[in-house]
């Protein structure tokens, strides 16, 4: 970590170009290595299926041809997009002359902890180094061997382009002492960013002393409003819980308006169950729909991340209002309805990182955002909310300008 300190000086320093030029050669040489990752990667998911690696993790791990393709794409979008430090964000001139300028900087050095997760790995960097950070990774267990070979090619990447490769580092191979001593290396680390599981996201923040950046766990919700026009409400359901049910951007609990109720429950829950989907209702689910499994208290807090979605009847607006602000874990949530007022209303009361009136939660995405990618999703309120792309890994500085001045 202290190589990475160090390293970020210069890398802070780089131009536009220089660290445009460094991106493009990491996502050629993810390219030419794709046999390596994938054959680190099929060692991976063998070990994970012999160890018992839940489903979620298995859904996340994978790294075909495809997926390697996608992660040099993703490179080279971030390569593309505008640089982030520099920027001039307030100016003025003090009465005594002085001119001010308050511009934005990197950070300095990055740490992430992470799971199962192979394609944080190349974000997570490729959006450091673009708003010249350094970065400290902690992949766990589980993509031991596939984060390996990513990072042996990023830093060698790195090398050939004249950019220093301790400016990406790993403690990977420290297991877990590695995280808990980048959880503590305040002063080396300027900020962490944990994604995973909320369980991981809890550790970190209860016991880093690092300033965290908290990417919350997605209990998210979609309200069908009375108003809610039956294929809007069937298509959006269906696309934000099974496109990718083990993401934190997927849909949890459906809140269904009692008007509304004995119109589009059953249709709703039939094409869930078609594409595989079990729904755990209430009692006014049960009595509208076949094939339920009753929830419980419990279902309203979890979040999935699989198959599964909870579904609850709700008398009115207030009631999913207050249904939200009791479950929710502030990630995302959305409303399906053709009444406007209700639309603002929905946006404008609920607290949460992402709030979408007649569209899939998938989209709460740094990809879908247009930030090339993300860093996570943060579901706090200071100095990032939502998706984080590069000006969420830029911090700012004040520039002072005189001619001899001083204070009277």
């Amino acid at each position: 970590m202290r190589l990475a300190k160090d390293a970020a000086r210069s890398v802070g320093l780089l131009s536009d170009a220089a660290k445009r030029d460094a991106l493009q050669a990491v996502a050629a040489a993810i390219e030419a290595a794709a046999d390596d990752i994938i054959a680190a990667n099929d060692d991976d998911l063998a070990h994970g299926r012999e160890s018992g690696l839940g489903a979620a993790m298995q859904d996340r791990l994978p790294m075909d041809a495809p997926r390697v393709a996608a992660l040099a794409a993703a490179v080279r979008d971030i390569a593309a997009l505008p640089d982030p430090v520099g920027r001039v964000l307030d100016e003025r001139t003090l009465p005594s002359g002085v001119r001010l300028q308050k511009v934005s900087v990197p950070f300095g050095v990055v740490g992430a902890i992470y799971e199962a997760r192979p394609n944080v790995t190349v974000d997570i960097t490729a959006l450091a180094l673009r708003s010249g950070n350094a970065v400290v990774l902690r992949g766990g267990s589980a993509a031991l061997r596939t984060n390996a070979v990513l990072v042996e090619v990023i830093r060698a990447a790195l090398a050939e382009a004249g950019v220093d490769p301790q400016a990406v580092q790993t403690v990977d191979g420290f297991g877990r002492d590695g995280a808990r001593e980048l959880m503590h290396a305040r002063g080396l680390v300027d900020v962490l960013v944990p994604r995973g599981s909320a369980e991981l996201i809890e550790t970190v923040v209860t016991e880093s002393s690092v300033p965290v950046i908290e990417t919350g766990a997605g209990v998210v919700h979609i309200v069908l409003d009375a108003s809610a026009p039956l294929d809007w409400a069937r298509e959006i359901v269906v696309n934000a819980k099974v496109q990718r049910p083990s993401v934190c951007n997927a849909v949890e609990t459906v809140l269904v308006h009692r008007d509304a109720a004995s119109r589009l429950v059953g249709p709703v829950v039939a094409a869930l169950q078609d594409a595989g989907v079990t729904v755990h209702g209430d009692a006014d689910v049960a009595r509208l729909a076949d094939g339920i499994v009753p929830a419980t208290e419990a279902d309203w807090a979890i979040e999935h991340l699989s198959l599964d979605l909870s579904m609850h009847v709700v008398d009115d607006l207030d009631a999913a209002l207050a249904h939200i602000r009791q479950y929710s874990t502030h990630h995302t949530e959305s409303i399906i309805t053709t009444d406007d007022a209700n639309a603002e209303r929905f946006l404008a009361e609920v607290d949460s990182a992402v709030v979408m009136a007649n569209a899939s939660t998938r989209f709460t995405d740094g990809g879908e955002f247009g930030f090339g990618a993300e860093v996570g999703i943060s579901t706090q309120k200071l100095h990032a909310r939502g998706p984080m792309g590069l000006a969420e890994l830029t911090s700012t500085k004040w520039l002072a300008r005189g001619a001899g001045q001083v204070r009277a």
